[in-house]
């Protein structure tokens, strides 16, 4: 993708980092690690067994050469790679008071300054039923705000969806294991069994971004509702209660279930909606108590 790099743009741009600045700042206030540090371990040396260390971390090939007992010591990752993949499709390009794209692209600017804020390599993947830019992971501001330029210039040439190709994709992106934020609304199918492989590899967030209006429409009587992603459009009158029900079970039929399925895939889930501050969502949901145990970082009321 070539970025028309104008005048406008770069005010977004700066615009955008400074609204954000708050946001990056206090996701850690008072914390000791970085936001995303801890995610993995790696090897650093083998020392004497003393009493109160975990039997696990023995080293039993070091132990019987030399004769007593030597356990293993690790340090957290000295350099995290953070991929943020970005759903850009047709489903995305609607929601109100902003579009769900816009709300992701938001979000994932945060966490890319976040991370470059504490030397992480970041990257960003873009896609609709295919992968429409990539930007390789690297470290420093300078590369970040290139990054949030190319999030906020990016124009999507298809609409549909492919969330398992983006999903296959991002595992050829990282060759070693990192960070992988995807945001998306999941409105596809057969994502399931590629996330569950990527979630195996690597640490991932998904974060879901909705918009209450699926469950309450608003308006009453007689509605036009037009598919974002394959055209065709359809006549619903919500104006009749059963139907207003109806609409409403379906819509929260779909959430639990995609939910559900985020569980099941063994990934920390992140839901958002477009109408509220996302801020105190981020910071509970990367923070180090957080990241250990797990879990659904879910919406406030």
């Amino acid at each position: 993708m070539t970025v028309r790099v104008s005048p406008e743009l770069l005010k977004q741009v700066k615009g955008i980092a400074i609204r954000t600045r708050g946001v990056v700042d206090t996701l850690f206030a008072g914390e000791s690690r970085s936001v995303f540090r801890g995610q993995g371990m790696e090897f650093a040396e083998v020392r004497a067994y003393e009493q109160g260390d975990d039997y696990r971390a023995i080293d039993w090939n070091v132990s019987a050469r030399l004769g007593s007992p030597f356990v293993k010591t690790f340090t957290e990752e000295r350099e995290l790679t953070l991929l943020l993949v970005v759903d850009q499709s047709g489903s995305t390009r609607v929601g109100d008071p902003v579009q769900r794209a816009g709300r992701a692209v938001e979000v994932a600017a945060v966490l890319a300054l976040a991370g470059a804020r504490e030397q992480d390599r970041v990257g960003a993947l873009l896609f609709t039923d295919r992968v429409e830019h990539v930007v390789r992971p690297a470290k420093g501001r300078r590369h970040v705000l290139r990054l949030i330029r190319d999030l906020l210039a990016f124009a999507p040439t298809h609409k549909g969806t492919d969330l398992s190709g983006a999903i296959r994709y991002t595992s050829k992106v990282l060759g070693h294991r990192g960070v992988v934020v995807l945001v998306s609304d999941f409105l596809d199918a057969d994502w399931d069994r590629p996330l569950r492989e990527l979630a195996a590899r690597h640490d991932v967030t998904a974060v879901t971004v909705d918009d209450v209006r699926e469950l309450r429409p608003r308006g009453r009587g007689w509605l036009t509702f037009e598919d974002p992603e394959h055209g065709g459009a359809a006549l619903v009158d919500l104006g009749d209660p059963a139907v207003a029900r109806r609409w409403a079970a379906l819509a929260k039929s779909r959430i639990e279930d995609r939910n559900q399925r985020l569980r099941a895939a063994g990934v920390r889930h992140l839901a958002i909606d477009v109408h509220q501050d996302y801020a105190p969502l981020l910071r509970r949901a990367f923070s180090p108590k957080r990241r250990r145990g797990g879990g659904v970082a879910r919406r406030g009321k």
